[in-house]
């Protein structure tokens, strides 16, 4: 909704250009055809929308970062600061003014590691353990805190798990090798109960996204919205944004990462075998404590 006095409104926008982009996204979001072709229909700039989009997003984020200096001022003032586990995270890089709108060529089917989805923040502080300043270039990946929370804060591990712990980076000791990231997305198909999705990776400079079980509609589809091959490799180096595949051109690489790309996903479908429905269960107040 409109909120002209949400906080921090005004730092990088106006209140009439707030107004304006939300008139522009509720005509953009309710017209008809592909989102793309709905700039053209209703007369709105893809620039100026893209634009507003990243200035709002961006108030948003001065809000947050508010928000987060308060509460380590409040714990340092309770005195709990120095003792404190800190980690600051997101789902996703900074994905506003999205690529895709200030490139409509961008293919339908491009993969989920562009830069804008896999340079997520991740932050940990902890005063009386980790030393400050530090960084580190390593691809990570999300199912890496889990076990890292784990591991500094003396938990057991549970016995089925992915992801590595991330301490012995923080506090300098060894024990930490790096590997590959992987993603994956998967829906159930409704009709078959089937999965269909896609499992990638980023692995240094390349980036492979391979499709299980391709969705039959797609052949319908017109040739722009057609994958036009099971896995897609690209130079994440040269071509960020993962607008060109060379699948052509990496025939060897192509073949590895198939090859690598289908024992994860069956090494995901033994993991989750795991994982059964368990009945209802009432924790106890220690527990929930």
């Amino acid at each position: 909704p409109h909120r002209p006095e949400a906080p921090f409104a005004g730092l990088f926008s106006s209140s009439e250009l707030r107004k304006t982009y939300y008139e522009w996204d509720r005509k953009l979001r309710t017209g008809s055809g592909p989102f793309l072709t709905r700039f053209k229909k209703t007369g709105i700039s893809r620039e100026a929308y893209a634009d507003a989009q990243r200035r709002l997003y961006d108030e948003n984020m001065a809000h947050n970062d508010y928000q987060l200096g308060q509460l380590v001022e409040r714990l340092k003032a309770r005195g709990e600061w120095e003792h404190t586990l800190l980690i600051v995270a997101a789902d996703h890089g900074y994905v506003a003014a999205g690529w895709r709108v200030l490139d409509p060529l961008a293919p339908s089917w491009a993969p989920h590691f562009n830069s804008h989805m896999t340079r997520v923040p991740l932050i940990m502080v902890w005063p009386e353990r980790i030393v400050p300043g530090q960084r580190f270039s390593y691809p990570v990946s999300m199912i890496d805190v889990l076990p890292t929370i784990l591991d500094l804060t003396g938990v057991p591990m549970p016995e089925v798990m992915q992801g590595q712990s991330l301490a012995p980076l923080l506090l300098g000791k060894d024990g930490w090798e790096p590997r590959p990231v992987i993603l994956d997305e998967f829906n159930v198909d409704p009709l078959t109960g089937e999965l269909r999705g896609l499992i990638e990776m980023i692995d240094g400079r390349w980036g492979a996204s391979l499709e299980i079980n391709p969705d039959p509609d797609e052949d319908d589809a017109p040739p722009e919205r057609r994958r036009p091959v099971p896995l897609l490799l690209y130079d994440l180096w040269a071509d960020p944004y993962c607008l060109r595949s060379l699948h052509e051109e990496q025939p060897d690489l192509v073949e590895k990462y198939t090859q690598f790309l289908e024992a994860q996903w069956e090494a995901h479908r033994a993991l989750a075998q795991h994982f059964t429905r368990s009945g209802e269960t009432l924790l106890t107040p220690e527990q929930m404590e």
